[in-house]
């Protein structure tokens, strides 16, 4: 499980290049407080939540996760494909995925799976989660972007596309606010976490998320 903090931060945003960075303080976990995203510019919207499911669905279940996170990759492998199968697909829960950003290596990944759309976005999804060993590779900034682009592409976009999205510094910004609004609203402290009816979770095995699931679904 990987924890952070949210930090309040002198400076949120640092543009260059076309590319949208989160500031780092003294080596840290970065996180952006609410009060410093509303600075930067009032006016922007945060970002809508992406979800499955349908929405008259029993029970909301919310993953908070970083694309970066290891504990995040495994739960997809190991958690999320059988809670689909089982309670997503069959009309039983309503799956929003909400994105906590560490660095600027997960705004990045975030900014190119909303790039193809809400239609492509958990197909992207599934994409980055299962390849983040190879997409993160060493670490290199080049060597991430060229492994996100690569991502992109098996799923149909082509490299304008993919550069204008992560040249977009307006929706840089909505993800980042939204991603705070939501994280402290709901009190995030490590990822993944996992709010299901408002009540927060965390990490866990399919075995005992079942548990949990069919006991609320047993009083509806």
């Amino acid at each position: 499980m990987t924890r952070f903090l949210p930090l309040l931060l002198g400076a949120l945003l640092i543009i260059g290049g076309g590319t949208f960075y989160m500031s780092q303080n003294n080596g840290a976990l970065p996180g952006v407080s609410v009060a410093t995203a509303q600075s930067v510019d009032d006016a922007v919207e945060p970002a809508p939540d992406m979800a499955l499911g349908e929405e008259s669905a029993p029970i909301t279940l919310i993953e908070y996760a970083s694309y970066t996170c290891p504990h995040c990759a495994n739960f997809h492998a190991n958690v999320f494909k059988q809670l689909k199968a089982d309670y997503i697909d069959t009309g039983k829960v309503r799956f929003i995925h909400r994105e906590v950003y560490f660095d600027r290596y997960g705004l990045w990944a975030g900014m190119i799976a909303r790039c193809g759309g809400e239609m492509r976005y958990f197909g992207l999804n599934d994409l980055i989660y299962s390849g983040q060993a190879e997409w993160i590779g060493g670490g290199d900034a080049q060597e991430v972007l060229g492994g996100l682009r690569r991502i992109g592409r098996k799923a149909g976009m082509n490299d304008d596309q993919m550069n204008a999205c992560l040249e977009d510094n307006e929706m840089a910004m909505s993800l980042v606010k939204a991603y705070q609004i939501n994280a402290e609203a709901d009190e995030i402290n490590s990822t993944p976490t996992l709010v299901i009816n408002g009540e927060k979770h965390s990490n866990m095995s399919y075995a005992d998320l079942m548990v949990i699931l069919d006991g609320i679904l047993a009083q509806q």
